[in-house]
């Protein structure tokens, strides 16, 4: 009895393990048998299967393409069966995808971050009124918080509105403006506060771990 044991490390490599051995072995099988109506009978009954141990995929948008795809993958390519979709081959599958392009932005002031440009130009394609000058006023308080991030020090509102207009492409002009931006206290000891609640839930964490 033992000598008929079989161990993971001598069996087959399963090429979708998800799926488990013995959906492995009925595709295997499915490709010795030389009728083709036979074939195509089993692979259907397989692909009910898999559908039955993927039941989440079911809302996903062709689910039963999909399923055929996944169906001639762990075949190798090699079952012979007439599918209602185009069969994928292997010179596609293995196709190594495009390098994904990751944006190279090199802005002025690094310390803002891409993200403020993007605000910016968003800001820019508004209709002057409440809400724009809204959004002016909280763009430059994000500046003010991140620039104070980088220094640790202070800045005068200022210097915040005149690299403001540069970015603005000279559209946003805060510079004559009465009112003030946050002050730098009020920004940092907000910063100071989140990060001593995050401290304080990971060591009543791991307060509750020991116990």
């Amino acid at each position: 009895m033992i000598d008929d044991l079989e161990y993971n490390t001598e069996r087959e490599h399963l090429i979708i393990p998800e799926y488990g051995r013995h959906l492995q072995k009925m595709i295997n099988h499915a490709k010795t048998v030389k009728d083709k109506d036979e074939r195509n009978k089993q692979a259907k009954a397989i692909i009910a299967v898999m559908g039955n141990m993927q039941p989440h995929l079911r809302d996903v948008p062709d689910f039963q393409h999909k399923l055929w795809d996944q169906l001639f993958i762990m075949s190798n390519f090699e079952l012979d069966v007439d599918s209602p979709y185009e069969k994928p081959t292997r010179e596609v599958f293995e196709e190594r995808p495009d390098p994904l392009k990751y944006p190279q932005n090199f802005p002025k002031y690094r310390f803002y971050g891409n993200n403020i440009k993007t605000m910016i130009d968003v800001a820019n394609t508004w209709e002057e009124g409440e809400l724009k000058e809204a959004l002016e006023y909280t763009i430059a308080n994000h500046m003010k918080k991140c620039f104070l991030n980088w220094n640790k020090d202070t800045v005068e509102d200022e210097v915040i509105y005149d690299h403001l207009y540069e970015l603005s492409g000279g559209k946003i002009n805060l510079k004559n403006t009465d009112e003030d931006l946050s002050d730098a206290s009020s920004l940092m000891r907000t910063k100071t506060k989140y990060a001593k609640k995050t401290h304080h839930k990971k060591g009543s964490s791991k307060h509750r771990k020991r116990y």
